[in-house]
């Protein structure tokens, strides 16, 4: 698997966050979004057992460690085997351990200004979160609008349903949490990777043809 994690994500588009308290049914929720095709996705630090889940489904995955705000979470993370961490919030101190560690850092914003300020922070993809709350689609294409060159990846109750419509307006890509997973077997989990998987495909192919 390539070493530019961040690359994977922006061309697979589709970016699972799994956020539960269960360590075993995170790792079962993994095991179906994996065998689905899915090469990285995000494991949300709910509570300490956690990184046991985030341990066991690196061997099989590229994990970001998600909701991390301290270094202690962070060290935790990179011990156990994720190869990059997230937060829901940005700040200076974050970006130091990201350097620390020598691991990509997935900045929380919500305005543009936070955005922005994450770029020139040099973060190579930036949350903007909570993307339904703040407008959906109009507002990515609106901070677009002004600032084209940033990498927004939003995030916050979308539904897989929405996930092109996100790409559309400008998304390098999209975090997609509980409707992934919620209420489905790990069978039913893989089946709706594959086909939110082709329908990106199909986006991507059909966008090459516009420029």
């Amino acid at each position: 698997m390539s070493e530019n994690y961040i690359k994977t994500i922006a061309d697979e588009k589709i970016y699972p966050i799994i956020r539960c308290k269960d360590e075993t049914e995170t790792i079962k929720i993994a095991e179906g979004l994996i065998e689905g095709g899915i090469k990285v996705l995000e494991i949300n630090v709910e509570n300490p057992s956690i990184y046991k889940a985030i341990n066991e489904v690196s061997k099989y995955a590229t994990v970001c460690a998600g909701g991390i705000i301290t270094s202690t979470q962070a060290d935790y993370a990179f011990q156990n085997g994720a190869k990059l961490f997230a937060s829901p919030i940005f700040h200076m101190n974050l970006v130091k351990i990201s350097k620390n560690l020598r691991i990509p850092f997935i900045a929380g914003t919500t305005t543009a200004n936070e955005a922005y300020n994450a770029w020139k922070s040099r973060i190579p993809l930036i949350k903007i979160f909570p993307a339904d709350a703040m407008g959906g689609t109009a507002y990515i294409e609106n901070i677009l609008r002004q600032m084209q060159f940033l990498n927004l990846m939003p995030m916050g109750n979308i539904k897989l349903s929405e996930v092109v419509a996100y790409l559309k307006a400008g998304a390098v890509a999209v975090g997609v949490g509980r409707d992934f997973y919620q209420g489905f077997t790990t069978k039913e989990i893989t089946n709706r990777t594959k086909e939110i998987l082709n329908e990106v495909k199909d986006f991507s192919e059909w966008n090459k043809k516009l420029i």
